[in-house]
């Protein structure tokens, strides 16, 4: 459990970082990034992939399944959005946005159990998703204007975690998969930007280009390292853990990149702090009751 809890902080602290290194591109299109982004990551897996004994079988299996090549084609699409809309968030000064989003995400994740997963919070959890959403409603208000960054991060992780939902595979060989899948696509733009005279990555400074390059392993690495964390630490404790990111991204939002939060906006994150505690405890709450159920089943049939 230790070895896990290490491997969920610095997969947390890791994402948290990201705005900074994704700034690092802000001479790019949104879209030049994620191409270079899902190309790299495709590489990046591809070597990995090559030297785990299998993988690569466990690969092809997936594009010759049928059903699994359609839960992949979805997951690569909502996964590359997801990318995208952070990308351009962060390099056009919406990096508290993207905060809100993550820190939703949970709350989200609760909606589309209900509505897919035929799954029933109890009343705590609808607690937190009520003030969840009001910490939205007044974020609006503060903006004065719909808060679509932080909806579309949430809804667009939410609905990709739910379709992941449909496939058993690892870490590694889902995100090759979803990284194969778009690479064609990621590839065809970067010639398109190319022959319209539009593509800036050859002309980024030596150290930024090779930090572009390492955008596969910048990708990958943290989904791996919270894949470990995952199978040696109970949900509850990753419940907590996953704010780590968010929060690392509030600050550098407020305190690197110095955009402006307002007593309003401290009153929305209020709420979504209010609701991230409601639902943690209802989760560790419920936790602990099936866990009792488990051992009163395993005791009875012992």
């Amino acid at each position: 459990m230790k070895k896990g809890l290490w491997y969920a902080i610095i997969a947390y602290i890791a994402w948290g970082l990201l705005p900074v290194y994704w700034r690092s591109f802000e001479s790019l299109l949104a879209g030049e990034i994620l191409a270079h982004r899902v190309i790299w990551s495709f590489v990046f897996m591809g070597l990995l992939l090559f030297v785990g004994r299998g993988k690569m079988t466990q690969l092809r299996n997936m594009f010759t399944n049928r059903k699994t090549l359609l839960v992949v084609a979805a997951s690569s699409i909502l996964i590359s959005s997801n990318w995208l809309i952070f990308i351009w968030a962060v390099n056009n000064g919406h990096v508290i946005e993207t905060s809100i989003g993550y820190y939703i995400t949970p709350l989200f994740n609760v909606m589309l159990a209900v509505l897919f997963l035929r799954e029933k919070p109890n009343f705590s959890q609808w607690i937190a998703v009520a003030l969840a959403g009001a910490g939205v409603l007044v974020a609006t208000i503060d903006y004065g204007r719909f808060p679509w960054v932080s909806l579309s991060l949430a809804a667009s992780f939410g609905v990709y975690s739910l379709v992941k939902k449909k496939v058993s595979y690892e870490a590694s060989i889902g995100l090759a998969g979803e990284t194969a899948f778009v690479f064609p696509i990621a590839v065809a733009y970067i010639v398109y930007l190319h022959f319209t005279h539009h593509e800036s990555a050859w002309s980024l400074p030596t150290v930024s280009f090779v930090l572009l390059l390492l955008s596969g392993a910048v990708t990958a690495l943290p989904l791996l390292w919270f894949a470990k964390a995952a199978a040696r630490l109970p949900l509850s404790m990753l419940g907590f853990i996953q704010y780590i990111g968010p929060s690392i991204t509030l600050l550098l939002s407020i305190f690197v990149f110095k955009e402006k939060f307002s007593p309003v906006l401290f009153i929305s994150f209020s709420l979504i702090w209010a609701a991230l505690i409601v639902y943690a405890l209802a989760s560790m709450r419920v936790a602990r009751t099936n866990a009792a159920t488990a051992a009163a089943s395993a005791a009875e049939a012992g």
